[in-house]
């Protein structure tokens, strides 16, 4: 058996090729929409790829199936509850899928979306116990997926959540404590609450240290699994609608085109959103009015599809020779929408500065934690103290914040704007410094002059003053 994990670690992302020695025959589980070095090690193994299998409607990230598909000539496989716009292979509970010896056999794990399955893979056709399952979205090291993202229309949390509790207490945890797990995520993504930074593990590994994973009754599942969860990203829905439909494929020759400061403009005024993936100190220095500091140097997609409207036309300024990146980053995400880059920024903003854009290049404000300790404490006559806005999830801001801070995490920031007082200067922070420049720059955008982020984040407020809880 050859078996491949491949690793995405912006997105968290896992997926899989597994194949037959002997045959060379082989089939892709859960492939991101990028296929190149997929194709091109099946190639150098010479392997072909007859079939890929989603294991359910990702809603973190387009799926590669129609591209895989367009370049193989594989069939699409999904569990036997999913409908689709283009053809599938229906996959039911026991159905073996044979590539010679190596042999795969589809267990029905909904919960996290009601057409999920696991992947179970086995070594010898005649094997009793598999070698391990691919488990999606439905086990995770350390977490099991969330039943809570509306991805599944028609379906509450609380019947996907009972399906879950079927689903990792009584399938997967049936299995031998030998067989490896290997799921479609890992630390970070928010598929999940409590992911590990392991990328497999075994049965049995998870019945000791998965919290999921231990005897309890379905009530105290749903109450652990349900609890803390993060924000889910705005984009995750049109993914998960996106990855039903048959959508265009990805074409990695079409680089990203090159603008000159004049198209670049051009194109902004007939409303294009600007999307600087800068490194904040950089986007602080000077950037063009109106645009959003998503930094390329994290979990730029993301974070992108947090803040960014499907479909919105994009212009992107990113760091020297990484604009093709970003534009495949993005389309990781199904955001196909970025026409044009402006290369060489600081030149441009130099142009735009001297009169192509008058007034439009403008710096962005941070303050340091002794500085905003001090802004707090303004009295009316001063000003007043700023509206202090924490953009960290749940999770994060249990274990402490600022006095009086207000709390909304980035994920929901978009929809909830009107909930930041106006008539108050504001400062945001996050945990480091990476989503309150993300955030402060949403606010810009919208129209809110007054807008300085915490450098350093929450942890530079804690290092440097005693941790207040909420």
């Amino acid at each position: 058996m050859l078996f491949s994990q491949y690793y995405l670690d912006c997105l968290s992302q896992a997926s899989y090729l597994i194949a037959d020695e002997s045959s060379r025959r082989a089939v892709l589980v859960d492939p991101r929409r990028d296929i190149t070095e997929y194709l091109a090690d099946a190639q150098t193994l010479e392997l072909t790829i007859e079939g890929v299998i989603n294991t359910h409607f990702h809603a973190d990230f387009a799926a590669g199936h129609l591209e895989v598909a367009a370049a193989t000539g594989a069939w699409i496989g999904y569990g036997r509850r999913a409908v689709t716009e283009y053809p599938i292979r229906q996959l039911a509970d026991g159905d073996r899928i044979s590539l010679g010896d190596v042999t795969l056999q589809i267990m029905e794990t909904p919960g996290h979306t009601p057409e999920s399955i696991s992947v179970l893979v086995y070594e010898h056709a005649a094997d009793a116990v598999p070698y391990g399952v691919l488990t999606g979205d439905a086990l995770f090291i350390g977490d099991v997926g969330r039943p809570d993202l509306l991805a599944s229309l028609g379906v509450t949390a609380d019947e996907l959540g009972r399906m879950l509790y079927d689903s990792v207490q009584r399938k997967l945890m049936s299995l031998p404590d030998e067989v490896r797990v290997f799921p479609a995520h890992g630390a970070g993504s928010a598929c999940g609450k409590n992911l590990s930074t392991e990328r497999s593990s075994t049965i049995g590994g998870q019945r000791r240290t998965n919290y999921a994973c231990l005897p309890m009754d379905v009530e105290q599942f749903l109450t652990l699994v349900t609890g803390g969860q993060p924000s889910a990203p705005g984009y995750f829905v049109f993914d998960a609608v996106l990855n039903r439909k048959d959508h265009a494929v990805f074409d990695p020759t079409a680089p990203p085109r090159s603008m000159t400061t004049t198209e670049f403009l051009a194109a902004r005024a007939e409303g294009a959103l600007v999307v600087d993936t800068r490194d904040p100190r950089e986007f602080a220095d000077g950037h063009l009015r109106g645009s959003l500091n998503v930094p390329a140097d994290g979990r730029f997609a993301e974070t992108a599809g947090m803040v960014v409207e499907p479909g919105r036309t994009v212009l992107v300024i990113a760091p020297p020779d990484r604009e093709e990146e970003i534009v495949v980053r993005l389309a990781r995400i199904g955001f196909d929408q970025a026409t044009g880059y402006l290369r060489e920024p600081e030149r441009a903003f130099r142009e735009m500065a001297d009169g192509a854009a008058p007034g439009q290049i403008v710096p962005a404000n941070r303050l340091t934690a002794d500085e905003l300790r001090d802004a707090i404490g303004r009295k009316p006559e001063q000003g007043g103290a700023p509206v202090v806005l924490d953009v960290r999830n749940p999770g994060e801001r249990a274990l402490g914040a600022i006095d009086g801070s207000l709390h909304i995490p980035l994920a929901e920031l978009a929809r909830r704007l009107a909930e930041v007082p106006v008539d108050r200067p504001v400062v945001v922070h996050c945990a480091g410094g990476y989503r309150s420049s993300v955030a402060a720059s949403v606010l810009r955008a919208a129209g809110r002059g007054d807008v300085s982020d915490l450098l350093g984040g929450y942890t530079a407020w804690a290092q440097a003053f005693t941790p207040t809880t909420v």
